[in-house]
Formats: C-alpha cells, structure tokens, sequence
C-alpha cells in the first residue's frame, strides 16, 4: 500500500506535453494559460501551441495557507 500512495503522489502534479487537437488533426505540444486564482487553486487551460486551440482545462490546488510561506510582492518600477 505504500507503493501506491507513494505513486500518487509522484503524478499529483502531472502536466500534458502533449494533447490531440481536432483542429490540426493530430497531437500538438501545449501551452499552459492561468486564468482564474480561486481561495482553493488556479485554474489553467491548456491551448494547442501551434493554433491556440483550447484542449483542456485543470485546476491546481494550492497548500493550504498554513504549510504555504509568506508571500512576497514583486517590486515594479512604477510608483
């Protein structure tokens, strides 16, 4: 049993290189699109990296803010 939990964990976070897209007809490398933050993750879709395609959508699910260290802001040039 703790081989099999030990393999869950290995594909958690598993990610597409690759999808099958109905408009070029065959498997196309993807690109990875954020386009919501929710309180429980990111939700992402995946686009065909050659027509930009939408193939498929998934959500990563963050840690929760507990385990998640201090988040620090990103300095623009702007002020």
């Amino acid at each position: 049993m703790a081989c099999l939990s030990a393999m869950r964990e290995a594909f958690g976070q598993f990610t597409a290189a690759e999808l099958h897209c109905p408009r070029c007809g065959r498997a196309q490398p993807v690109r990875e699109r954020l386009l919501l933050i929710l309180p429980t993750g990111e939700l992402h879709e995946l686009v065909c990296a050659r027509c930009a395609t939408s193939l498929a959508k998934r959500t990563v699910t963050s840690p929760p803010a507990s385990m998640a260290g201090p988040r620090r802001m990103r300095r623009t040039g702007l002020r």
